[in-house]
This record gives C-alpha cells, structure tokens and sequence, in this order.
C-alpha cells in the first residue's frame, strides 16, 4: 500500500513525525510532500500568484513551498506521477473540531486527496491550554493513530468523501474508546482580534486564539474529545443545504 503523507504545520513539525510512525505500522512505502512552512489556517487555498518550488529532503520527502493544498497536488502530480492508495495528514498540532474544519489546512489537504479520488483522513492532537507552543504531547495519536487508520482502510467510502479524526488531549491509556460522530458547532461571535504597536509605531492585529464557546450537543466531535474518547467524523464535499432547494426555488416560479 503506497501513503502520501502531508500537513498544514510544516515539514519539520514534530506531528509530521509523529504521523511517519503512525504510517510505518501500516506500509513501508510511505511518501511525504508538505508545506516547507507553517500554513495553519490556510484553508482549502490554492497558489496561483507566484511559482510553486520543490525542494528534495531526501529519498520519498519532499517540501512545497505552498498550502496543504499546493503540497499534495504536487505529490500526486509530481512526486508520486499518479494516485497513492491513502493520503494522511496531519497529525495536526491542535484540534480539528466542530466549524473549525472550514479554516484547517490539515482537513483541506484530505479534501484535495478525496477531490482526487484518493482515500483521505485527517488527523488532529487536541492539547490543553497549558500545552501551547513545541509541548504538545502526540501521545494519545501515536498510541491510537493506527488503531484508528485500520478499520477505515476497508470501510466502504462514497465518492468526494473523507474523514476527519481528533485525537482527545490525555495520555494514551487514559483514552477511553473511539466514537463515530457529527461534526459540531463552535461560537465564533467570541473570538477576538488583539491590536498592537510594532515597535517602529505602526499599528498590527492578531486574531486571538482565546478558548471559544462551543455546545456540547449528544453525538458530536466535541462532545467525543470532551469525554475522551478519539472522534472519527465522515465528511463530504457537497455543501448543498438540500432542504432549501425547494424553498428557494419557489421564490423564482411565475
């Protein structure tokens, strides 16, 4: 089995490593192309304003200088010439949850697998407030990690599909199963953007990663890692509101 392996944190991020382990237990033809930077956020965004470079670690590694997005384009086009049988990315250095997933590059490199026709997971560490910064401990995903990639390799998929895996912030023997659940909701009308002077006296604003209120609905990604167990969401691509069709179609009849 060929694995494409990316992320949004960077080539060099301890969760790219993290992932490799994960991936030795299922092949041992695993290939990585991923950003050379950090592009946390980034979305599911496409460079198109200026080139694209490549840059060879070594043999099956490689580094983009570009989104999760760009980086597994060029592996399937470039690097690899064709389709992998699984494209993984992450393991993400924070959570992937809830409404967060339209703003994570880690998620929207999966997507760029599965808009390919490739099997595509996510993989997201969850951490506590006081495991900021290089501290985050990957201990929950690289004890559970291919535990959880297993059943899913065979798992009959629908086209455009992929899925989505959060990794709860505890330590590996205190995590207490893995739940197949919907994606939840995040309040976002409380986030904040923090004003500063840099220091030649300009003004700058950074968005503020300040806990965000969320509901812990029955059956959600959120209430999963809450309780500790590892969250597993199917997702697709179609964002069609489809009980609206109807609706919004009778405004334009006559």
């Amino acid at each position: 089995m060929r694995i494409l392996l990316t992320n949004d944190d960077g080539i060099n991020a301890p969760g790219l490593a993290v992932l490799e382990e994960i991936a030795a237990e299922l092949s041992d033809d695993v290939w990585i192309c991923a950003p050379s930077e950090e592009q946390s956020g980034a979305g599911h965004s496409l460079t198109l304003t200026r080139p694209v470079r490549m840059r060879k670690h070594g043999e099956k590694r490689f580094s983009v200088t570009g989104t999760p997005t760009d980086s597994v384009a060029m592996g399937l086009k470039q690097v690899l010439g064709g389709n992998p049988d699984l494209i993984l990315s992450g393991v993400n250095r924070g959570a992937n949850l809830g409404d967060d997933i339209t703003y994570s590059g880690t998620v929207s490199a999966a997507i760029e697998g599965a808009l390919a026709g490739v099997r595509a997971i996510a993989l997201s560490q969850v951490y506590s407030r006081e495991g900021m910064g290089d501290d985050v401990p990957f201990d929950a995903a690289r004890q559970w990690g291919a535990r959880v990639i297993r059943p899913l390799l065979g798992a009959p998929l629908p086209k455009r599909t992929l899925v989505n895996v959060n990794f709860p912030p505890i330590a590996a023997s205190e995590v207490k199963g893995i739940r197949v659940v919907r994606q939840g909701f995040h309040d976002y009308s409380r986030s904040s953007v923090v004003e500063g002077r840099d220091p030649r006296g300009y003004r700058y604003y950074w968005f503020g990663l300040e806990a965000i209120e969320h509901t812990l609905d029955h059956g959600t990604d959120l209430e999963a890692i809450d309780e500790g167990f590892v969250s597993v969401t199917p997702l697709q691509l179609d964002l069609t509101h489809h009980a609206s069709l109807g609706t919004l179609a009778e405004r334009f009849e006559g």
